[in-house]
C-alpha cells in the first residue's frame, strides 16, 4: 500500500496512524506535508477530546524516508519541523503509543506529544549525527525539556538507540507496558482523559508549555464555564462529572 496517514475518531479519541510498513513507517515528504492540515481538521472537531499518534503494525516510526527527501536538507527538515510544531500546538491532550522503533523523525513526533506510552522492547533514538544534520533548535529545546541536557547530549552526540526502560528512567516515556498490553492501557487512559475537564486540560497545557500571559483569560473562562461548580457537585454527589466547556472554534 502507498505510504499514508490514516485516522479515525471513536469515543471522542482521534487516532492517527503512520502507515508505511515496508519502510518501518518512515515518513515521506507527502506524509510530513499531510500531517499539519489533518491535525487542524481534528483540532476543530468538537467531537475530538484527545488524540493518539501511533504506527501501523510493530513499529512506531523509523524517521524520515530518506529516499523521498533528497535535495535540500533544509527544505526536508522544514517539513518535519512544521509537522512537529503542529502536533505540539494541538490544543487537546496528545499521546504517542510506541511499539518497536521510534527513531529520528519518529522520535521528533513522539516528543511533540504531551505523553508517551511504550511497549517493552521499543527503541528510541535521535539520529541526525549519523547523517551530518544539524538538529533544529526548537526540537532540541523540546527534547531538553523532557529528558534534560545530559540525556539530550547523549542522544544527539551519539545517535545511539536506548531501550524502553532507559527511556522511562530519563523521562522520555511516561509508561512502559508489557508486550500485548499497550492498546488496552492507551484505551483505558484516553477514556480517563476524555472524562475530565477540557478547561483544566487546555489551561494546563498552555501553562506547562511555558505560556505566562493568560492567567486572566483562563480565570474568565473558568468563571463563565460552570465546570468548577459541576465538578464540585459531582464530587459531593459521588457521580461522574458532566463538564461542558470546550475550546472556541476558529
Amino acid at each position: 500500500m502507498e505510504p499514508r496517514l490514516d485516522h479515525r475518531v471513536n469515543d471522542a479519541v482521534a487516532t492517527v496512524v503512520i502507515g508505511n510498513v515496508a519502510k518501518r513507517n518512515a515518513m515521506t515528504a507527502a506524509m510530513w506535508r499531510a500531517l499539519p492540515p489533518l491535525l487542524g481538521e481534528l483540532a476543530a472537531d468538537p467531537a475530538v477530546r484527545a488524540l493518539v499518534l501511533t504506527g501501523e503494525g510493530a513499529t512506531f516510526c523509523a524517521g524520515a524516508d530518506i529516499s523521498t527527501l533528497q535535495g535540500s536538507s533544509a527544505a526536508a527538515q522544514a517539513l518535519a519541523v512544521a509537522a512537529e510544531e503542529a502536533l505540539a500546538a494541538f490544543p487537546k491532550p496528545t499521546l504517542a503509543a510506541v511499539r518497536g522503533h521510534c527513531v529520528g523523525g519518529g522520535a521528533q513526533l513522539a516528543a511533540a506529544c504531551d505523553l508517551r506510552f511504550a511497549e517493552q522492547g521499543a527503541q528510541f533514538g535521535v539520529t541526525p549525527a549519523r547523517l551530518g544534520i544539524v538538529y533544529p533548535a526548537a526540537s532540541t529545546r523540546r527534547l531538553v525539556s523532557l529528558v534534560g541536557p545530559a540525556t539530550t547530549k547523549y542522544l544527539l552526540f551519539s545517535g545511539e538507540l536506548i531501550d524502553s526502560e532507559r527511556a522511562l528512567r530519563t523521562g522520555l516515556v511516561d509508561e512502559v507496558l508489557p508486550e500485548g498490553e499497550l492498546d488496552k492501557r492507551v484505551a483505558e487512559f484516553t477514556r480517563i482523559l476524555v472524562s475530565r475537564s477540557q478547561l483544566t486540560q487546555a489551561a494546563a497545557k498552555e501553562f506547562a508549555n511555558g505560556r505566562t500571559d493568560r492567567d486572566d483569560h483562563w480565570a474568565r473562562q473558568a468563571g463563565a464555564s460552570g465546570d468548577t461548580a459541576e465538578g464540585v457537585a459531582a464530587f459531593l454527589e459521588r457521580r461522574q462529572a458532566r463538564f461542558t466547556w470546550s475550546a472556541p472554534r476558529g
